[in-house]
């Protein structure tokens, strides 16, 4: 999408060239059929620059009027899918403007006075795109919610906690589940942090040098709620920064829903047997009566790597291009488009399915027994009877090598077992040993004593 300049019956420009533009090029350089999908920013972006015009008395009052009519009648068209899109017209921005010329006459061609498709479409893609970050930040909010809520149910529920994929300390699933609510929380912060820089005014830079028109920025951005109005004209129109920052933080938000998508299928495995996923977020096979499939989650693990291809794409397009705008710039738009739809999906999805997520208490506290997860509250213990740490991790150790043997766990040696390895142990040793001791215990700000785990969840209900 280059600026356009004079109008004529087949295109804006014709009036420089000898020949059509042969069919395969239009083909090859339209956009109409992604980017209409703007076609209502682009009639807000319109109307606010035809205002502009009118009170700068660039152009009449009657032209305005009639701009106005038009483009209501044009929203109303789009609405009702009655607007006949035309491949002929190779843009959104184009469509709409011979649309409008058709309705309202010469006021229609008169729109464009001080502004270029360079800026336009730069307006337009802000305004989309900061649209979309509002959507996805009410659809993040409902994930909080939905995995604050589940929490709550099983802020005392005991589950192993794993490092090395290994049974390391108990935790409760309440708590494992607010680790995902405050990676969602930064993705929030990263999303508003971002809507800031997109959330300023390209719209006067023009194609690339402003206009000799006695435009006023100011009165556009407060017309269409900009922050701000972008300060350089040669950056305005090229700038697609916003874009990257946009698909960066899409990818960052993907990440952690693929890493709770492999919890989730690793926890659903028969081997592991932790949940079980509704049946509606399941499927079954084609030949295996017996299958229950978590492809949702499946699915999301596999839709991150689209997202993250469409990052190093949009960081591939922008790298070699010379200021100002360039044709490349056309290729913004799909994968851009393509991330919000694959992450609003994606979280309206995940919404849905965490609350519908069975949990089985007692695989999660035979998995714990299987991995000697209190013998850290056994080092702590003799550490606090006096024992060098060091020491204490030894003796411990040396313990757990005796349960392995017995083939059972740490609390169900005797006292006089446990003593052989410290004489410091005593009777009150089996309290610390057991889950509820275990977690009971890490009673402070982020630890999992459940008690603590209902404080998190009350102050992340109040942030709310």
């Amino acid at each position: 999408m280059s600026e356009s300049a004079g109008t004529s019956t087949t295109s804006t420009w014709s009036g420089r060239f000898t020949e059509p533009v042969s069919e395969l090029v239009k083909r090859y350089t339209a956009s109409v059929f992604f980017d209409r999908r703007m076609a209502l920013q682009d009639i807000r972006g319109s109307l606010a620059h035809a205002r502009m015009l009118a009170q700068q008395n660039i152009i009449a009052a009657a032209d305005l009027a009639a701009i106005e009519r038009g483009m209501e009648r044009i929203r109303g068209e789009i609405e009702r899918g009655e607007f006949n899109w035309n491949l002929d017209d190779e843009d959104v921005h184009l469509n709409i403007e011979k649309r409008l010329t058709a309705l309202v006459g010469d006021a229609g061609k008169r729109l464009h006075t001080g502004r270029s498709r360079n800026d336009q479409v730069a307006t337009d893609i802000r305004l989309w795109l900061r649209d979309t970050i509002d959507a996805i930040d009410g659809l993040l909010a409902d994930f909080i919610r939905a995995l604050i809520d589940t929490a709550e149910q099983h802020a005392a529920t005991p589950l192993p906690g794993f490092t090395h994929l290994q049974v390391a300390q108990p935790i409760t699933f309440g708590h494992h589940l607010l680790a995902y609510v405050e990676m969602m929380r930064r993705d929030r912060e990263r999303f508003a942090d971002c809507r800031r820089r997109t959330n300023r005014l390209p719209l006067g830079a023009a194609a690339l040098a402003g206009t000799t028109f006695p435009i006023d920025r100011e009165f556009v951005a407060e017309q269409l709620g900009f922050e701000a109005v972008c300060e350089n004209s040669l950056d305005a129109v090229s700038d697609r920064d916003f874009a990257i920052e946009f698909t960066a933080a899409a990818s960052l938000v993907m990440v952690h829903l693929s890493r709770l998508s492999e919890e989730l299928i690793l926890w659903m495995s028969p081997r592991v047997g932790f949940i079980d996923l509704a049946d509606r977020f399941t499927t079954g096979s084609s030949i295996m009566p017996q299958k229950k499939n978590p492809d949702v989650p499946e699915l999301a693990r596999g839709k991150s790597g689209r997202v993250f291809g469409h990052l190093m794409g949009l960081l591939t397009l922008m790298k070699g291009q010379p200021l100002a705008y360039n044709k490349d710039n056309q290729e913004d738009k799909e994968p851009l488009f393509d991330t919000a739809d694959t992450l609003i999906d994606t979280l309206r999805v995940f919404a849905e399915m965490v609350p519908g997520i069975k949990v089985k208490p007692e695989a999660m506290r035979a998995a714990l027994k299987q991995g000697y997860a209190t013998a850290t509250d056994l080092a702590d213990y003799l550490v606090k009877k006096g024992l060098p740490f060091r020491d204490a991790h030894e003796a411990v150790a040396r313990a757990v090598q005796a349960a392995e043997k017995r083939g059972c766990d740490l609390a169900d040696l005797t006292l006089a077992e446990l003593q052989a390895f410290s004489k410091l142990i005593g009777e009150e040793v089996f309290a610390v040993l057991t889950v509820e001791g275990s977690l009971a215990a890490r009673d402070h700000i982020g630890g999992t004593a459940p008690v603590q785990v209902r404080a998190a969840i009350a102050r992340l209900r109040k942030s709310l």
